[in-house]
């Protein structure tokens, strides 16, 4: 059995703010983060990585390579661009209050209803098109590692939309399970690299928060 841990990185200054980052946009990780990031790798310490891999956006970096190093045992890091987090064209760099009030169909589309939303009207990226190249790159991985542990750290967005994806799930149904928190640990399995089974969805409890602020999770 193949097991792929998917981590979503720490929390920006802009997630803080409540402004979308998109694929263009980035911000740096909060000195929070950083120990979030360490708790994160204590956490996943007893567990064997065959390998590691991440999105190329800086905020995806800094986590990865904090994180790797963390670890007990050396795991390579790969970068890989088809992990990189949602083009929202017009809509990066903006405050969610912003984009609401400019676009308040296209916001709760993407939000609540995958399905209906038209990455045109931001001239973004579809929820097909993230989907189809985050399932290429986890396929490439389990082909390569196959019964072993993966490391792979990514966005918000980009996780939600390709993790349900793998599990089959239709775009009316993307966001049933919500949305993923900063720095959290969601787990994937597969026997063959075809079929996916959801072991673990947001996992955050070594994070020992009192409460989730509202912009800890996308």
């Amino acid at each position: 059995m193949t097991k792929l841990y998917f981590i979503r990185h720490g929390k920006t200054e802009w997630n803080q703010q409540g402004r979308y980052q998109g694929a263009h946009g980035d911000s740096p990780l909060l000195a929070t983060s950083l120990k979030e990031i360490d708790a994160l790798a204590t956490y996943l310490a007893p567990i064997p990585f065959a390998h590691a891999y991440v999105s190329p956006l800086p905020r995806a970096q800094a986590t990865a390579q904090r994180l790797v190093a963390a670890l007990p045992k050396p795991v390579a890091l790969t970068t890989d661009e088809r992990l990189r987090e949602f083009d929202l064209g017009q809509m990066e760099g903006m405050k969610f209050s912003e984009v609401e009030a400019r676009w308040p169909a296209q916001q709760d589309n993407f939000h609540r209803h995958p399905d209906r939303y038209d990455a045109a009207l931001v001239g973004g990226e579809s929820f097909p098109q993230v989907i189809a190249r985050f399932k290429a790159a986890v396929h490439d991985y389990v082909t390569q590692f196959p019964r072993q542990n993966i490391l792979v750290v990514s966005h918000g967005a980009a996780l939600n939309a390709g993790v349900n994806g793998l599990l089959g799930l239709p775009l009316a149904h993307l966001k049933d399970k919500g949305g993923l928190s900063n720095t959290s640990t969601t787990i994937l399995a597969t026997a063959d690299g075809e079929h996916y089974q959801l072991v673990q969805w947001n996992e955050t409890g070594y994070l020992h928060k009192d409460h989730v602020d509202p912009t800890d999770t996308i």
